[in-house]
């Protein structure tokens, strides 16, 4: 990879300081460059926190980065202070969590995140799982749509394991191995779509279909009290 994710970060921590000075609290990358499983195709997703933010914060924050190289490989989240600390809480565990800190620190998240939470945040992703992949199965009948639906399904192994155990895990393949039978498939599924494009295609029905039941017993497991 020709690219190199620190020499950009350095860039683009030195034009943010010089954007946003002192208002500037957090910044800090997740998705695959957080995790250290990027590769030539994937985004730089960063996370910007202020003291406080306006539509003219943001209106300068995409100036910014359009003077920077690899403008088209930015995503991410902006966010003042004040909404974070009052985001959903089953939202901000995953994110806390999957944010690897580059300046600051959102440390003062945490006290704010409770088991309920955790729980509540499986519960969430596995609806969503369910919805999605029911309507797929049934309309779109659309591979690169499970192939999203088991990238996601990656989030809600790592709720269920922090639930088990209070230990998040980043990386996919040092958590297969401590996953009960059932969650190492689907993650494993996940990783071998990266390896196997057209595995969603050739193997619709029986994939969509484990992961089907998989998030129908999630959310049985994981009903509202």
């Amino acid at each position: 990879m020709d690219f190199d994710i620190n020499t950009w970060i350095n860039g683009y921590l030195e034009e943010l300081k010089s954007l946003f000075g002192a208002h500037l609290l957090f910044v800090g990358l997740q998705g695959s460059y957080g995790r250290g499983e990027a590769t030539d195709s994937s985004d730089i997703d960063v996370v910007v926190i202020l003291n406080h933010m306006t539509p003219l914060d943001l209106k300068a924050y995409s100036t910014m980065l359009d003077t920077l190289p690899n403008r088209e490989k930015v995503c991410g989240f902006i966010s003042g202070r004040q909404e974070l600390i009052n985001w959903e809480r089953s939202d901000l565990f995953q994110f806390y969590h999957d944010t690897t800190p580059i300046f600051g620190s959102i440390d003062f998240l945490l006290p704010l995140i409770g088991k309920e939470d955790i729980q509540r945040a499986v519960r969430i992703g596995a609806c969503n799982i369910y919805h999605m992949c029911g309507h797929n199965m049934v309309h779109e009948k659309d591979a690169e749509i499970l192939k999203a639906l088991y990238k996601s399904a990656a989030f809600t192994v790592q709720a269920i394991y922090y639930d088990q155990t209070e230990t998040y895990i980043k990386q996919k393949a040092e958590l297969i191995p401590a996953l009960q039978p059932q969650e190492q498939e689907i993650l494993q599924t996940g990783i071998t779509f990266m390896q196997q494009p057209n595995m969603a295609q050739t193997e619709f029905e029986r994939l969509s279909e484990l992961l089907f039941i998989w998030a129908a017993g999630l959310i049985i497991k994981y009903k509202a009290e």
